[in-house]
């Protein structure tokens, strides 16, 4: 994964506030599942005079990016985000209609169809807490 200059990680976590819905239950399917339980990594991307804020859960190996940058007060939406998507690459939770497939969703495809397929680009909102219509 490239990062723009003004681009920077912050360290991985599992969290230093409580796990909030579709966290828990990410960590209870790895629980069950006997996968390590998934960690979060809040990334900054420096934009003007702001910097806005996301996350990738890693889970099993495989690293799943929210779909939104939030606004700095709303960092725990950003894990919130991660762990839906991973969830739905999981498929724990229905992917909404319309929505790009997963990169396993696609490539489950292209086993099927024996025909490559292009990897979906991340998505990002509008500037803003993460909050509105879908780009």
């Amino acid at each position: 994964m490239s990062h723009s200059p003004a681009q920077s990680l912050s360290s991985t976590t599992s969290g230093t506030t409580a796990p909030s819905p579709k966290q828990e239950a990410l960590i209870n399917y790895c629980r069950q599942n006997g996968i390590r339980a998934p960690s979060f990594q809040v990334v900054s991307d420096r934009r003007g005079g702001r910097t806005a804020w996301s996350c990738i859960a890693q889970v099993g190996g495989q690293y799943i990016h929210a779909r939104y940058w939030y606004d700095g007060q709303y960092v725990n939406s950003a894990r919130e985000d991660a762990a839906e998507m991973a969830l739905q690459s999981l498929g724990q939770m229905p992917t909404p209609p319309g929505q790009t497939r997963t990169y396993q969703q696609q490539q489950q495809q292209q086993q099927n169809n024996q025909q490559p397929q292009q990897r979906p680009q991340q998505q990002y909102s509008a500037w803003g807490n993460g909050i509105g219509s879908h780009s």
